[in-house]
């Protein structure tokens, strides 16, 4: 095919969230569906310890790329901030929360969902979004870099007692201790070693994007080999599915709205509203994959956790996508 097609198609399916890392997505489940004995044996390696690995270096990375002198003079806009921030770790939760009677009591969809809601904002499609909106770019890559760093805290503060409510004889200690290890002490380091690794980082930010993407994967993939390989997904139903991607739409959309009603209300100017908006209503697919290998226990199924997580990443990719699309033509937030 002519490579001016290719980019043709590429920019096209672009349009409506669709890129190389979800077809990337949608090709190791299917790996993992026909092919699951690799991500299940642990010789003469195992492909689970070696993306926990990853989970380290790509927090490392993070802690290397972030800025704290340039980010600390976006604090002025403090408003701002303070709704992005409350939308992506108290409104999604409480949202969470408040469906919960309509799951069973053991339901691990519902522990789905309500990870998901934990999570933090994220930042590349968030700045890639409003900057395609004509929004506060500069104020995006601020909060989406912020979100991120306090989801290491916030994330685990949220999931935890409910982690325990699900496995018997789990050791918090154990979870406080892996986080801090293999999530913790990465991005301290890396925040320590900016001055001398930032410029690397910043040059070789291409690159780190794909490493990223390639742990994922790697993680989706043993994840879904597990519960392929054990059966886990034979009581879903595909209308389950559907009623899944149907409430994933539906948080999404609440959420949308919500922060349009707060920013109309303190009067905020056009392109800090499309920043607010797109900021506080985007979860982290890089961060729910990679903290699942910390937070989650063998004995849970970490793709069933998992995939309301990516069905709202997608979902949010083509929404978003296309908002992002009419407020370049309309310059309305609507």
């Amino acid at each position: 095919m002519h490579a001016g097609t290719v980019n043709t198609i590429k920019a096209r399916l672009g349009r409506f969230g669709i890129d190389g890392f979800l077809i990337g997505i949608i090709s190791v489940i299917a790996l993992a569906y026909f092919f699951p004995q690799p991500g299940i044996i642990t010789r003469p390696f195992s492909l689970e310890q070696v993306a926990g690995y990853g989970v380290s270096i790509i927090f490392f990375f993070y802690g290397l790329k972030l800025d704290v002198k340039k980010l600390s003079i976006e604090l002025m806009n403090w408003r701002m901030h303070i709704i992005v921030q409350f939308t992506t770790f108290i409104v999604f939760p409480v949202i969470a929360l408040l469906v919960k009677p309509f799951f069973g009591i053991d339901s691990l969809l519902w522990l789905g969902i309500f990870y998901l809601c934990t999570l933090p904002s994220t930042v590349s499609s968030s700045v890639v979004m409003v900057s395609i909106a004509e929004g506060n770019v500069p104020s995006a890559i601020f909060n989406a870099s912020v979100s991120t760093l306090l989801g290491v805290f916030v994330t685990p503060l949220w999931m935890i007692p409910f982690i325990t409510e699900k496995v018997v004889y789990t050791d918090t200690s154990a979870i406080i201790l892996k986080l801090v290890v293999q999530v913790v002490v990465p991005v301290c380091c890396g925040l320590v070693l900016h001055k001398y690794g930032g410029p690397f980082a910043e040059k070789h930010k291409k690159r780190l994007k794909l490493f990223d993407q390639a742990v994922i994967l790697l993680i989706i993939y043993t994840s879904f080999c597990h519960s392929f390989y054990n059966r886990a997904f034979e009581a879903f139903s595909m209308s389950t599915l559907l009623y899944m991607c149907a409430g994933m739409s539906a948080l999404f959309f609440i959420v949308y709205y919500l922060t349009m009603f707060i920013c109309k209300r303190f009067k905020f100017e056009q392109r800090d509203c499309t920043t607010v908006i797109f900021c506080g209503s985007k979860k982290s697919l890089v961060h729910g994959t990679v903290m699942s290998k910390v937070l989650f226990t063998a004995t849970l199924p970490v793709s069933i956790i998992l995939l309301p997580v990516m069905i709202y990443h997608s979902l949010q990719l083509i929404f978003v996508g296309i908002i992002a699309q009419r407020l370049r033509k309309t310059g309305k937030v609507d």
